[in-house]
């Protein structure tokens, strides 16, 4: 059986899902998704560092995931098999830039990984623990 494509929904739905996450919206109305006050999945406002490369279009669909690291971020932003991206204006910052127009190209679960990844990195360390231990883990 061939694994569900994920969705910007399912995006919406797997952030919301994990505890003590909040929902704000920029001066845009793009949604950050935060806990403990730090943002984990952020829906970014189109800027000149990510934009077609041939005809210079600023891409309006980019969200921003964080990341353990550098290695977790070039893990994924350097593999031909992922959508992720990463552009200069992000060289020392710990995350990974998806357009939702690939987002398709994940399954559901591997979604449910990078964003459980994400609040990871985010959380408190007695967050993550606990929820790490919980039975609640999003599993897809």
């Amino acid at each position: 059986m061939e694994a569900a494509a994920a969705t910007e929904a399912d995006i919406h739905a797997l952030a919301s899902a994990l505890p003590n996450t909040t929902v704000l919206l920029t001066p845009s109305g793009l949604p950050v998704y935060q806990v403990g006050g730090k943002s984990f999945v952020y829906f970014r406002t189109p800027r000149k560092d990510a934009a077609d490369p041939v005809i210079g279009e600023r891409y309006d669909d980019v969200v921003i995931f964080w990341v353990a690291g550098e290695d977790a971020k070039q893990a994924l932003a350097q593999d031909p098999a992922t959508p992720f991206f990463t552009t200069a204006h992000f060289a020392g910052h710990p995350s990974v830039l998806l357009r939702l127009c690939r987002v398709g190209e994940l399954s559901r679960q591997e979604l449910a990984e990078i964003i459980e990844d994400a609040w990871l990195s985010r959380a408190s360390s007695r967050r993550g623990r606990l929820y790490l231990e919980g039975p609640d883990r999003i599993t897809g």
